[in-house]
């Protein structure tokens, strides 16, 4: 079915899909994760061992001024594990990029002095929490992690997070199973009705990603014989009018070794950036990598379903 994508694009297009600049270069720190979430495409957790170390810290950091990016986007596995996140935020102020730090809440709630770190170096937190009602978030993360999320999402909020100033708290939803997530615009009033209601917490926005049918939540699909159905029903959704806004059309994903992908779901599937061959952080130059060509799946009508989907929510408005 990835053939089946790039006849689309060809319907729609007349050409296959390149990259337009980069804003943003997304680094992905490591595996290693204190859960193992159900819909993970990673496949993440406590057992996984690799992780970016020293030396691709650095060359991450030195290749922001020469790519040009605006953002650094921090990603894992649980990205609080890797020892070298300070110095990566820091780099990423000095280039003058916004800085975006991921987490699944509970693993920043064990590292209380980097969240700390975040909130004075005024770094924007991504904190996925799958629904705001118990049940949903234990299905997929077990029967602990609604009450530490909650308990994270209070801790934030007293460090400043979520008040409509520059310590910006993005939620991020994600369904508990194979469908597409609702609009953005309905979901954020029941996440903020309910957790202002029972918790005092506040937030600045919510964000939604589709669920990829790769690793784990692919595991778990194909083996109740649901995954062919799943990855129909996106391909049944496809909307051309999010084409334009596609992440991979904007960024440079990094690998905890410092190679290339144009985003984190090719990076799970272990398929770099197609131009330049074998690229690595340290070598490549903005020309090189704006006009591209994206490497393509039937992953991607993950995120051309709908409204669309990306690591920063929806592409389409309507």
């Amino acid at each position: 079915m990835g053939a089946d994508f790039d006849r689309l694009l060809r319907e729609e297009r007349g050409a296959p899909l390149t990259a337009a600049d980069i804003r943003t270069m997304q680094i992905n720190v490591g595996y290693r994760c204190n859960q193992q979430c159900v819909h993970c495409h990673l496949e993440a957790g406590p057992d996984r061992t690799e992780q970016m170390d020293g030396e691709v810290a650095r060359q991450v950091v030195a290749a922001l001024s020469r790519l040009r990016c605006a953002t650094l986007d921090i990603t894992g596995g649980a990205p609080e594990f890797n020892p070298h996140i300070r110095s990566l935020v820091d780099g990423g102020r000095e280039a003058a990029c916004s800085v975006m730090f991921r987490t699944n809440l509970t693993a920043l709630l064990e590292h209380q002095p980097l969240g700390e770190f975040l909130a004075d170096r005024r770094v924007t937190i991504l904190a996925s929490m799958p629904c705001y009602l118990r049940e949903n978030v234990a299905s997929q993360r077990g029967a602990r992690a609604y009450d530490r999320s909650i308990e994270a999402l209070q801790w934030l909020n007293e460090l400043g997070y979520g008040q409509g100033g520059e310590r910006e708290l993005i939620l991020v939803h994600n369904p508990a199973g194979p469908s597409l997530p609702a609009r953005e615009v309905e979901l954020e009033p029941d996440y903020r009705r309910h957790l202002r209601g029972e918790f005092s917490i506040e937030f600045d926005a919510l964000k939604s990603i589709t669920n990829m049918p790769l690793g784990r939540f692919a595991a778990d699909l194909e083996s109740r014989g649901e995954l062919e159905a799943y990855v129909q029903k996106l391909r049944s959704a496809f909307n051309p009018a999010t084409l334009d806004e596609l992440m991979c059309r904007h960024q440079v994903s990094v690998g905890p070794d410092g190679r290339l992908y144009d985003c984190d779901f090719n990076l799970a599937l272990d398929r770099p950036v197609s131009e330049p061959e074998a690229a690595h952080i340290a070598e490549v130059g903005a020309e090189e990598l704006v006009g591209r060509r994206i490497v393509t799946g039937r992953h991607c009508f993950g995120c051309t379903a709908g409204a669309g989907s990306s690591c920063c929510g929806e592409l389409a408005t309507a």
